[in-house]
């Protein structure tokens, strides 16, 4: 698997904590930190923003992009979420063993239905 660090900003700690769940749920991530006291600068709509937000900080893969990127979709608040994937180079061997192991297993996306 190619190791790829998703960067995805939220309106607020509960949505963060939301698209978290729902990724973990999907195995489209395998962990998810939120980082909180973000305050954002923008144009939207051909208008300066400032906003509060929560940034994620997901542990994917290259192979599971599409899927994250759907499941981020659906849950998301905003109408243009922000999702940036970064590329590591290198990532310690034994945290990347449980980082890929954990995208490999079944998720359960049936569950994020109900």
């Amino acid at each position: 698997m190619k190791p790829l660090l998703v960067l995805v900003t939220a309106s607020s700690l509960e949505e963060g904590s939301c698209l978290a769940r729902a990724l973990l749920e999907a195995r489209a991530a395998s962990c998810v930190n939120l980082l909180s006291g973000l305050r954002s600068f923008y144009w939207w709509k051909e208008k300066r923003e400032e906003a509060d937000e929560i940034l994620l900080l997901v542990k994917s893969a290259d192979e599971r992009w599409e899927e994250l990127c759907d499941v981020i979709r659906r849950h998301h608040s905003y109408e243009c979420p922000e999702i940036v994937a970064v590329c590591p180079d290198r990532v310690e061997e034994r945290y990347f063993s449980w980082w890929s192991a954990e995208l490999l297993k079944k998720g359960s996306a049936s569950s994020l239905e109900s």
